[in-house]
């Protein structure tokens, strides 16, 4: 539970950092299609970083306990920042079009996540 409402809490605080970086240290620097690409990367690390809260959440013993599957959805939901947003910041800063062949990854681990989310609701709520 701990451990992904702090990861939920680093990817909310890194999001808002990033935003704001590139809204204005970059804003120059990005043309408007990298800036686009930039706020994409912001809005689903922004999104997941809450999902992880929630899932910490959900986690807590009054509500699901310590669930496998959640377990899981908190690491393929980190790893989906990385991949995903990650990849996205990578292109919007070099322009280097084979970063996007890695967003797709992130993408996969966040429907898992999802995935593995609905199973632990199904199974696990009272």
């Amino acid at each position: 539970m701990k451990g992904s409402i702090i990861s939920g809490a680093i990817h909310g605080f890194l999001a808002v950092s990033l935003g704001a970086f590139g809204a204005h240290a970059l804003k120059d620097i990005l043309t408007e299609y990298s800036t686009g690409i930039w706020e994409t990367a912001v809005q689903y690390q922004m999104f997941h970083a809450a999902a992880l809260i929630l899932i910490g959440i959900l986690s807590s013993s009054k509500l699901f306990g310590e669930v496998k599957r959640l377990k899981i959805a908190t690491i393929v939901m980190n790893l989906g920042i990385l991949f995903f947003s990650g990849s996205l910041f990578t292109l919007a800063l070099t322009d280097i079009g084979k970063f996007g062949a890695i967003t797709p990854i992130g993408g996969v681990l966040f429907l898992t996540g999802w995935v593995m989310v609905i199973l632990a609701t199904l199974k696990h709520a009272k």
